[in-house]
C-alpha cells in the first residue's frame, strides 16, 4: 500500500470554516462549567448559612419549641451580650483570657519551633528528641491538669502550662515534617552553588518549611483555644471561663453562649491573622486558590 503526498483535489468539498464563499460562521466561545453558575458575592454566600440558621433558631425560640432553659434565643443572647460589654465584665475577661492564650502560644511556638529545628536539621538531634516527643504527645494534655496543679499551684502558671503544652506539638509536628519535605535536588543545587551549612538552612531548608509552620500555628491556635477552655475551668477568677463556671452555676444559659461566641470570634480572628501572614509570606509560591 502506497501513501500519496498530492495535495487535495479541487474538486472535493472544504470544510475549513474560514474558507469559501459562503457566509461566516458565528462562533460562540465556550465558557467552563463554572463559570456558567449564578455568580453571587462570595461573602453574601459565605453569610446566608449562618443566617438561615440564626433565623431558624429565633424561630424555634419565639414559639416556644426551644425552651429558654435549654437555650435562650438568638435576641436575648444580644441583650446580655451588650449588658456584659456594657459593664466591662466581658471585656476585662477576654483582657485575662488572651494574656493567657498569648503567653501559652509565646512558650509553645519557643519550644515546638526550637525542637524540630533541632529533630529536623541533625539526625543525633532527631535520635534523641523525636522519640520522646512522639511519646508525650500521645498523652492527652487534660489528663496532665491535676499534676500540673501539684507542680505549679492553683494560680496562672498551670493555666499557662496547659495552654503551652497544646500549642508545642502540633507546631513541632509541622515544622518538622516541612523541614524533612524540602527537595533534596534544590540541596543539591544549593552545595553545587558553593552554599555553606548555614546558607543551605537559611535560603533552602527554612522557606522550604515555612509552608508547614505556618499551617502548625494555625492548628496551633486552634488548640490554644480549646486548651484554654480547660485551663479556665481550674480555679479560675477572671476570664472566659471563669464567667462561663458561674453561668453554670446559676443555669444562665444566654452568658455561656455569649462566651462561647467570644471563643468563636477570638478564635477566628486569631486565624484571619495568620492567614495574612501567610499571604505576606507565601508570594513567592503559587497555589490552586478555588474556583
Amino acid at each position: 500500500m502506497s501513501i500519496s503526498h498530492a495535495p487535495p483535489s479541487p474538486d472535493k468539498a472544504d470544510i475549513s470554516p474560514v474558507s469559501g464563499p459562503g457566509p461566516a460562521l458565528d462562533l460562540v466561545p465556550l465558557l467552563p462549567a463554572s463559570d456558567r453558575r449564578t455568580r453571587l458575592p462570595r461573602w453574601l454566600r459565605r453569610t446566608t448559612g449562618p443566617l438561615l440558621l440564626l433565623a431558624l433558631w429565633q424561630l424555634l425560640s419565639s414559639t416556644g419549641a426551644l425552651a429558654p432553659d435549654v437555650l435562650a434565643s438568638p435576641g436575648r443572647i444580644a441583650d446580655v451580650g451588650a449588658d456584659l460589654i456594657g459593664d466591662g465584665s466581658l471585656t476585662s475577661a477576654m483582657g485575662a483570657s488572651l494574656q493567657r492564650v498569648a503567653g501559652g502560644l509565646l512558650l509553645g511556638t519557643v519550644i515546638g519551633t526550637g525542637l524540630a529545628l533541632v529533630s529536623g536539621l541533625f539526625r543525633i538531634g532527631e535520635d534523641l528528641v523525636d522519640a520522646p516527643v512522639q511519646m508525650l504527645r500521645t498523652v492527652p494534655f487534660v489528663g496532665l491538669i491535676p499534676l500540673f496543679i501539684i507542680w505549679f499551684g492553683i494560680g496562672e502558671a498551670p493555666k499557662i502550662a496547659i495552654i503551652t503544652l497544646g500549642v508545642t506539638f502540633p507546631l513541632y509536628l509541622n515544622v518538622y515534617a516541612g523541614i524533612r519535605g524540602v527537595d533534596a535536588q534544590l540541596i543539591e543545587a544549593g552545595e553545587s552553588l558553593g552554599l555553606s551549612r548555614w546558607g543551605l538552612v537559611r535560603h533552602v531548608v527554612l522557606p522550604g518549611a515555612l509552608p508547614g509552620a505556618l499551617t502548625g500555628l494555625r492548628y496551633s491556635l486552634g488548640i490554644a483555644w480549646l486548651a484554654l477552655v480547660f485551663a479556665e475551668q481550674v480555679n479560675a477568677d477572671s476570664g472566659i471561663g471563669f464567667l462561663m463556671v458561674q453561668a453554670r452555676d446559676f443555669l444562665r444559659t444566654d452568658v455561656i453562649v455569649v462566651c462561647l461566641i467570644v471563643y468563636a470570634f477570638l478564635g477566628l480572628l486569631a486565624d484571619l491573622v495568620v492567614r495574612t501572614l501567610e499571604r505576606l509570606l507565601l508570594q513567592w509560591r503559587p497555589t490552586f486558590t478555588g474556583r
